[in-house]
């Protein structure tokens, strides 16, 4: 990082921090300052390439060896700022009182460049407080993350104390001049600031706006009606548009006036008081006089994508700890009108304004590539789709054609017309009945059935119960099947919707409950469509009957019956070779995720005629197993309450004969994902020297499994040693990272390598079956080349695995069977694959 960074968030009018500049002074001190900033901290920093390195440690360094210390990433500062001790005003970046609570010198162990490059840096400290060895190890990215996430550890040895007193708490004073902070905070004299050259603008300003082209001296608006996106098919690809990722959350405008923030909807509605006071403080504290910002509110789930039945979830429980506000556009600043000023200008004067850190305030990146590519990248990770900008559009309310949206998936919002009450639950919705205007009336649109937690649906239920009335609001007469259960209420809610494609009478299909919308007025809601749109093909049939389609599966992601029959109908195709005509053990949750739950593999009273029974020729007087061979079979498998589904790695065709090798890694305690991500690729690795082709999937749990497909020719026992000689060969050559054995005892730290799934009656979860864990994660296939820190094991679900597939040119998993190779070393000793 260059010190343009660390200067452009300074006004060295208004604080004492040194300006500084780069050397080429090659020495090696270190600093270590206590800064007591809207959260206090400690700024960790090594001198290296004439410059300060810098990391935010937010809870300050440890001495215990096992305490890893989070440590965040920022910009370089000058040598010079290693000597600063003072109080940086309030207003300006990082405002608040600093000392040096430790300095010295380190001394790397090895190459620091390429330590630095390659993120793990390994160092000894000489400083009045800290001495010894330490490590420094950068963090995989976390999609969503602006900054790198370090870890600050110490190293065992004789400098550590893992049960010694906290050398915080014991050392709190400065190493430079023995105060403490609050001594530091009292003696700081007030920085004397001379009249800035535009005396016009307030002290807060630091560029001169009225070189900006396109700025405009006014008075401050009310309101600016927000500038609106038009849906199109595809991302435009030439250089004069730049492309943000869509938000999945609240659109706000902040308004900051003489230290006042208000939080206004989309509609002008004040909603400040809904979102808490860190993040009006955190507005408030912008180093700006006056200013408007269109802005997102959002929650990020554990993927790091915006959640927007998240956010709902947590305004409905009052929590605000997760809230982030996602800035990416500024209309006014300091007595200037900018929303001529071409948006590129907009986003560089917006920048600086920003903490820039991992804060509940951030500044919406841009990118710049080609617009299909930053798309095609944003479904893969199943994130909501892009908005692309003209670079040098100005600002103008409405919906026009300066910014265009492309989505992963169908979205809008649709006017609540009515309900189903739920088959579980007296006081509960069962599905919605949707609708849009059009010309003035409103049309029916069909019902969502899925998407609602129980809570949702229970709250729901008390407001559209106090909304009845008693013929519906739609234009034109509904169907018996439409009517069947309804109750109509007044078409006053707004509810935002996820779906497939829309069928060829103008319903929903495959529909997703994501939130109310009471930002959104119910007679704006028309059909978004885009006019180059592609009609949807014919969906996949199915004849099996779903009773009590409402039941909860997943009770806190709204994942119902009807739900996850709908997920197994969209990747039909796709799960089919790895479910059919095999005997299959079954996960069976009547009651969903958080009822009884029990492994099935043997036929039960009732069972559906769609669900074929098979005989295991070794179990001459066993009861039959189970196996399905159509989608009608597996929707029956939904209707008995199937929530995961493990087959045999060979097909009842050829019991005897496995066509398929899975090594699942499952990673004990303490084992970080980029450990993971590196043990599947070497097994990839051996499999490849024993010439086998493999494949990766998800688990949807903890780990991954790595799948090879094998031509029908070894039998189990020879499978089982070929596949036990690899897992045993891992643990021999790397005992610190691997073991072969279930015990648990042994694999604190370490992955365990799993054969034990290649064994005659063994079974392991299906690609793409869901599991029976919170958030209903499915075992996802990946391409290798997307192995890397933005899919973790769960990242994958019943709701978005749908997008990520529509969104791929090929399966990942394409041409599985025809790399199929016989089992090296099978019918003669078999060749030792470690």
């Amino acid at each position: 990082m260059a010190l343009e960074a660390y200067r452009s968030k300074r006004d060295f009018k208004a604080t004492s921090e040194p300006k500084g500049a780069k050397t080429r002074k090659h020495g090696h001190s270190f600093v270590i300052q206590k800064h007591d900033a809207t959260r206090l901290h400690y700024d960790f920093r090594l001198e290296m390439q004439g410059v300060l390195k810098s990391w935010a440690v937010t809870r300050g360094p440890s001495l215990d060896p096992g305490e890893k210390r989070l440590a965040v990433h920022v910009e370089d500062h000058p040598l010079d700022y290693g000597d600063f001790e003072g109080t940086i005003p309030k207003g300006q970046y990082g405002g608040g009182t600093v000392i040096v609570w430790d300095k010295g010198e380190w001394k790397p162990l090895g190459d620091p460049e390429k330590a630095y490059a390659k993120g793990h840096l390994e160092f000894e400290l000489q400083g009045e407080k800290l001495r010894g060895r330490w490590h420094l190890v950068r963090m995989q990215h976390k999609p969503g993350e602006k900054r790198e996430n370090w870890l600050l550890i110490k190293g065992d040895d004789d400098f550590a104390r893992p049960d010694g007193p906290d050398i915080l708490a014991e050392r709190p004073e400065s190493a430079k001049t023995g105060r403490d902070l609050a001594e530091v905070a009292r003696d700081t004299p007030p920085l004397k600031r001379k009249p800035a050259r535009n005396s016009a603008l307030p002290e807060s300003s630091t560029t001169d706006l009225t070189q900006i082209k396109g700025a405009k001296r006014a008075s401050m608006p009310a309101f600016i009606q927000p500038m609106l996106a038009t849906l199109v098919t595809s991302a435009p690809a030439d250089d004069r548009w730049l492309h943000e990722i869509k938000f999945d959350g609240y659109r706000l405008q902040a308004r900051i006036e003489a230290g006042r923030v208000k939080l206004l909807t989309r509609s002008g509605l004040d909603w400040t008081e809904r979102f808490g006071k860190p993040l009006v403080e955190a507005l408030r504290d912008l180093p700006v006089g006056s200013a408007i910002l269109d802005t997102e509110l959002v929650v990020e789930n554990d993927s790091g994508a915006s959640d927007f039945s998240a956010l709902q979830a947590d305004l409905s429980a009052g929590r605000s700890d997760r809230f982030r506000l996602y800035v990416f556009d500024l209309m006014y600043l300091d007595g200037f009108d900018l929303q001529s000023v071409p948006l590129v200008d907009r986003k560089d004067l917006l920048r600086p304004l920003l903490p820039g850190t991992q804060a509940i305030l951030r500044f919406s990146e841009h990118f710049e590539a080609s617009g299909s590519m930053v798309l095609r990248h944003a479904c893969r990770l199943s994130l909501e789709g892009v908005v692309s900008k003209l670079r040098n559009s100005p600002y103008r309310a409405g919906r026009g054609r300066s910014w265009v949206k492309s989505k992963c998936s169908a979205r809008q919002e649709f006017v609540i017309g009515g309900f189903v009450p739920s088959t579980t639950s007296r006081k509960a919705i069962g599905s919605l009945i949707l609708g849009v205007y059009e010309d003035g009336a409103l049309h029916h649109a069909g019902r969502v059935g899925t998407g609602f937690s129980r809570t949702v649906a229970e709250d729901l239920f008390a407001r559209l119960d106090q909304m009845r009335q008693p013929a519906p609001d739609f234009d034109g007469k509904l169907t018996a099947d439409e009517t069947r259960g309804a109750v109509f209420v007044r078409p006053d809610l707004v509810a935002e919707v996820e779906f497939r494609a829309w069928t060829a009478d103008g319903h929903l299909r495959h529909a997703s409950f994501r939130g109310l919308r009471e930002d959104k007025e119910a007679e704006s809601v028309m059909r978004e469509s885009p006019k180059s749109a592609v009609k949807p093909g014919a969906a996949q049939k199915r004849t099996v009957a779903l009773t009590h389609p409402d039941r909860l599966y997943w009770p806190e992601t709204g994942v119902t019956k009807e739900g996850l029959a709908d997920y197994y109908a969209q990747v039909w195709r796709h799960i089919a070779p790895f479910v059919t005509g095999r005997a299959l053990a079954l996960l069976r949750c009547p009651n969903g995720i958080t009822g009884e739950q029990f492994f099935q593999k043997h036929a039960w009273k009732g069972l559906n005629p769609k669900i074929d029974l098979v005989k295991d020729p070794r179990d001459k007087s066993g009861q039959p197993l189970i196996s399905i061979s159509d989608l009608d079979g597996m929707i029956a498998l939904v209707q008995s309450a199937t929530l995961e589904i493990h087959p045999w790695g060979s097909t009842i065709a050829d019991w005897e004969r496995p066509d398929t090798i899975i090594m699942d890694l499952d990673p004990g305690e303490g084992v970080d994902w980029p450990t993971i991500v590196d043990t599947a690729q070497e097994v990839r690795q051996r499999m490849q020297d024993a010439g086998l082709a493999s494949f990766v999937k998800t688990s949807g749990g903890k780990g991954l499994h790595v799948v090879a497909p094998l031509k029908p020719a070894a039998d189990w026992p020879a499978v089982k040693a070929f596949t036990k000689a690899m897992a045993e060969a891992m643990a021999a050559d790397a005992p610190d990272r691997f073991v072969a054995t279930i015990a648990k005892s042994r694999r604190r730290g370490k992955i365990l390598v799993d054969y034990l799934r290649n064994q005659r009656g063994a079974t392991a979860v299906a690609a793409y079956s869901t599991r029976a864990r919170e958030g209903a994660p499915v075992s996802a296939p990946l391409a290798w080349d997307e192995l890397g820190p933005d899919i973790r094991p769960n990242y994958f679900t019943v709701e978005n695995m749908p997008t990520r597939l529509a969104a791929l040119s090929s399966d990942p998993w394409d041409g599985f069977r025809s790399e199929a190779v016989v089992l090296p070393g099978a019918g003669r000793k078999a060749k030792n694959p470690g």
